[in-house]
C-alpha cells in the first residue's frame, strides 16, 4: 500500500512552505504530490517545482473536499496504475488541500472508496495553524 499524508489548513498557514522543505530535503524517498488549488493560476505549482523532480498533479477550480472529490479518486487511481506499470516510482503521496478544504471528507475517500482503500493507507492529516490568528481561527 501507497502511504499517503494530508496537508491542510487555512490560507497563509504555511503549507507549501511545509511541503517545499519535505520536497527539499535528503529523506531518500520519492513524493507524488497531489495540490489543490481553488483558483485557475497555480502560484504554489511554481514555488514547488523549481527545486524538485516529484510528480505534482494540480487539481484546480474546486475544493477538494466536494466539488472535485471524484477527481482526487481518479488522481489517486491514476497514480496506482502508474506505479504498477512501472511508469511512476513514488514511495509515498502528499495531498495539500487548499486553504478552504475541510480535510473530513478528503479523509473519508479513504475509507468509503474500496479502490483507493486497497492502494493507499491514509497515514496521517497534518494541519498547520499560523499561530497569529490562531485563536481566531478556534473559535
Amino acid at each position: 500500500m501507497i502511504p499517503v499524508t494530508i496537508l491542510t489548513g487555512f490560507l497563509g498557514s504555511g503549507k507549501t512552505t511545509l511541503l517545499k522543505r519535505i520536497l527539499g530535503e535528503q529523506h531518500g524517498m520519492k513524493i507524488a504530490v497531489i495540490e489543490n488549488e481553488f483558483v485557475e493560476e497555480n502560484i504554489d505549482n511554481n514555488i514547488l517545482v523549481q527545486e524538485t523532480a516529484e510528480q505534482i498533479i494540480q487539481m484546480s477550480n474546486g475544493c477538494i473536499c466536494c466539488t472535485i472529490r471524484g477527481d482526487l479518486a481518479r488522481a489517486l487511481e491514476d497514480l496506482a496504475n502508474q506505479k504498477k506499470a512501472g511508469t511512476l516510482d513514488c514511495d509515498r503521496v502528499v495531498i495539500e488541500t487548499t486553504g478552504l478544504a475541510n480535510p473530513g471528507p478528503v479523509a473519508q475517500a479513504f475509507f468509503m472508496d474500496n479502490t483507493i482503500a486497497d492502494e493507499f493507507l491514509l497515514d496521517a492529516i497534518i494541519t498547520l495553524v499560523d499561530v497569529k490568528h490562531a485563536g481566531a481561527q478556534l473559535d
